[in-house]
């Protein structure tokens, strides 16, 4: 049996494993006002563009139709299973179209579940999914991994400005105003699905110590992620300065957030990824 892998483009994934393990994206449109960009944007190109424009770019869910249209390759194929891991439904009604779609089509191989989560937390359940699939081939061991990993997955990010969260309705108005203060630096983690402002720390250090304050226990069997939306000096700088905290010859993979959650968390964001044991 093989199976085959594909998620909404909420989801970021490192080049390495989406080629190695031949994980397909759905796209999703983004827009800068009325230019629209139906397959999103790269991004070099999407950050340039927030740059430049200094508008706060929108995003539209992935329909029906574009999970149908990549299934009807795989429609009930004997030997293809499909798994379709999308964003968390308290963000997006992804999930519903995914189910749709096979709905049409009859689809019986297919397996399709909320991660809980978006960016690279989605990303890296999928990338230690598939890693756990080179060794187990078994379909239930598989969804019950996946659940394992979507529970022990823990992001935190700290976020340069909250307006785009704010604007995007992915974060309170009072919880916005507040990070906007002078010198504020606003922590936000995913809880339950939603993105949650957890922490406001006044200055870069204490937001940085705060990160890995909320590190109770590492999985060294899985890699430790650093992210970033255009900020790779920040996660560079951040590796270093607490390399200590991460568990020897463990694997650390650096990850950029693309446009479509780039559109809600902004420029200069950064953060880390990781399982807990």
């Amino acid at each position: 049996m093989k199976y085959k892998i594909v998620a909404d483009a909420s989801c970021d994934i490192p080049e390495e494993y989406l080629e190695k393990y031949d994980i397909s994206i759905i796209p999703i449109e983004v827009a800068f006002g009325d230019e629209i960009y139906p397959e999103g944007l790269d991004k070099k190109e999407f950050y340039k563009k927030v740059k430049e424009t200094n508008i706060i770019p929108k995003t539209a869910m992935p329909n029906a139709y574009k999970f149908e249209e990549f299934y009807k390759e795989y429609a009930n194929k004997d030997d293809v299973f499909v798994l379709t891991l999308v964003i968390s439904m308290e963000m997006s009604q992804t999930k519903l179209q995914a189910q749709m779609a096979a709905e049409s089509l009859g689809m019986k191989n297919v397996f399709i579940e909320e991660s809980g989560c978006t960016t690279v937390a989605q990303g890296a359940i999928i990338c230690e999914l598939c890693k756990f699939i080179e060794k187990e081939k078994n379909v239930d061991k598989i969804i019950e991994e996946f659940y394992r990993l979507k529970e022990k997955c823990k992001l935190y990010a700290i976020i340069n400005d909250l307006k785009y969260l704010k604007n995007s309705g992915r974060l309170s108005s009072s919880s916005a105003i507040i990070g906007s203060m002078l010198n504020v630096k606003p922590i936000v983690s995913i809880v339950d699905g939603k993105v949650v402002n957890i922490a406001k720390c006044m200055g870069t250090i204490k937001a940085e110590n705060y990160l890995f304050s909320k590190i109770n226990s590492i999985d060294g069997e899985h890699d430790f992620y650093f992210i970033h939306s255009d900020n790779l000096e920040a996660i560079e700088k951040l590796q270093e300065k607490y390399k200590d905290k991460i568990l020897p010859n463990q694997k650390i993979t650096n990850c950029e957030i693309g446009c479509v959650v780039g559109s809600h968390v902004g420029p200069k964001c950064y953060g880390i990824v990781y399982f807990e044991k």
